[in-house]
């Protein structure tokens, strides 16, 4: 209901501006700087004015009340129906062209006629001595003058209904849906360029060489001084006016084509959002609705791709447990439990992904190492171990080769490390402390724990309790001291839910 008060405050406070200005500021300053009348004259014209203007002002509002009503009803109804509401967003995408009407219609009759009968009526009976020409150039100038008002409001009106645009959208309540909700294009951009350059530039003219005409009439040859100061007045009035509706025209194409331009950057960073408020009524509502079923494109095939990259991820880490059944289901594991440890160190979910998806594939080196040597049972040797140190330099070989490489780019340093050392006599590089991306150090717990506690061929795995002391006792030399914390403190809550209850 606010929305539609300010709506209504802003109307109103736009047509009085308007008319005051048009009738008393434009009609007013022609009537009584070109016509040289009496005081008494001065007198019966202005109160003819102020009849007419009444006279308009009841015309105009009639007309107004059942213009506005449809939107009314939306904002004044307690149970509002959708149908409702889309016939009222009809109506205020036609309020622009409604107000041009209601000043060409009833606000320009309901003023000229009784202007021109009163005019007639107080000449008849000599109340007003001007020549009876006068009224037909009156209403010439009143015509000039209405389509000047109208084409200024016309503007303010696009502006004024944006908010309440706005407000009565959210009331369908689409959801997402709503973002493609196209307005209606009541004016076509070349339309509104055209009528606004003609009458800005035609029609000042038309009432400089109409008043010209009146004056130039009454005038002598040693009154012509006067009359060029006269001019200079009305030249000036001319030109700001002129001035003043570019500048209307201007922002409307100006405010639309910025946003534009805001939001393709945002694409250009890969932010995709939409517009969620579309509220033009030309040629730019078309444009936000395109924009926003591009957008909707860029998203789908995002998620698309998403789910892809993530099933071959999956597929890949599937083949090397295949390969090697005795470490089956390690990779998923050592994925659980390093998306547990980043969790306890407060990752954001973005990072949080990445994280799983690398030590899901943290040994997918392993595909490049000879089955003799990785399947063996016993103790490897020099040269056996060897073909193993390299898993992790061959898994970040395979990543590189997936395409677009920036979505595996941040995984690259977590496969390549995670059997770096916080001593530095780890491998592939000897790297130490926080040389190691964070990566690294967290699959290395990860997988370190998980291998000490599944079976193998060759042994049983530990307790979990012997495991959680061993990565104690390797803090600060092996491992990382602030993650091996944060992982046992991790499990030890863990194993306290498992234990059962005295």
């Amino acid at each position: 209901m606010t929305t539609y008060k300010r709506f209504i405050k802003q109307l109103i406070t736009n047509y009085i501006i308007g008319s005051l200005l048009a009738v008393f500021g434009v009609g007013g300053t022609l009537m009584f700087s070109t016509i040289d009348i009496t005081t008494n004259d001065q007198f019966y014209l202005l109160l003819i004015m102020i009849l007419s203007v009444i006279c308009m002002f009841t015309c105009e509002a009639i007309t107004f009340y059942y213009h506005i009503k449809p939107i009314k009803v939306v904002f004044c109804t307690n149970k509002v129906k959708e149908e409702d509401v889309r016939k009222g967003l009809r109506q205020l995408y036609q309020f622009p062209i409604l107000t041009v009407k209601r000043i060409l219609l009833p606000h320009f009759l309901g003023l000229s006629i009784p202007a021109t009968s009163l005019a007639a009526a107080f000449i008849s009976m000599g109340k007003l001595h001007v020549p009876m020409i006068y009224i037909l150039y009156s209403t010439i100038a009143a015509v000039f003058v209405a389509i000047l008002h109208a084409l200024t409001e016309f503007y303010l009106t696009l502006r004024a209904i944006q908010p309440i645009s706005t407000a009565m959208k959210d009331m369908l309540r689409l959801g997402e849906n709503s973002l493609f909700l196209e307005n209606d294009m009541v004016v076509a951009i070349r339309k509104k360029f055209q009528y606004t350059v003609l009458i800005i530039g035609v029609l000042p003219v038309l009432l400089f060489l109409l008043a010209a005409q009146i004056k130039l009439s009454q005038l002598t040859g040693m009154e012509m001084q006067v009359y060029w100061q006269w001019a200079g007045l009305i030249i000036v009035f001319t030109v700001i006016y002129s001035i003043l509706v570019s500048r209307f025209m201007t922002r409307d194409i100006e405010s639309p084509l910025r946003q534009l331009q805001e939001l393709m950057e945002n694409v250009k960073n890969e932010n995709y959002n939409f517009i969620k408020t579309n509220v033009y009524t030309d040629e730019f509502s078309k444009v936000f609705t395109g924009f926003n079923h591009m957008v909707n494109a860029i998203n789908e095939r995002e998620s698309t791709n998403k789910q892809l990259l993530e099933s071959f991820m999956t597929s890949l880490s599937t083949t090397l447990d295949a390969r090697d059944p005795y470490t089956s289901g390690h990779s998923s594991r050592v994925a659980k439990l390093s998306f547990e440890i980043g969790q306890a160190l407060g990752l954001n979910k973005d990072d949080l992904d990445q994280l799983y998806q690398t030590a899901l594939l943290h040994d997918i080196g392993k595909i490049g190492v000879p089955d003799h040597v990785l399947l063996k049972e016993g103790k490897l040797t020099e040269e056996e171990f060897a073909h193993i140190k390299a898993h992790p330099v061959i898994g970040e070989h395979i990543l590189k080769q997936v395409q677009p490489a920036s979505k595996v780019a941040g995984m690259l340093p977590g496969i390549r490390h995670h059997h770096e050392r916080m001593d530095g006599k780890g491998y592939p590089d000897g790297l130490k402390g926080q040389q190691i991306p964070l990566y690294g150090r967290i699959i290395a717990v990860a997988d370190s724990f998980d291998a000490m506690t599944s079976d193998r061929p060759y042994r049983k795995g530990m307790v979990e309790e012997k495991a959680l002391n061993i990565l104690l006792s390797g803090k600060g030399t092996q491992w990382d001291s602030e993650l091996v914390d944060l992982f046992i403190s991790n499990m030890n809550r863990i194993l306290e839910e498992k234990r059962p209850a005295r």
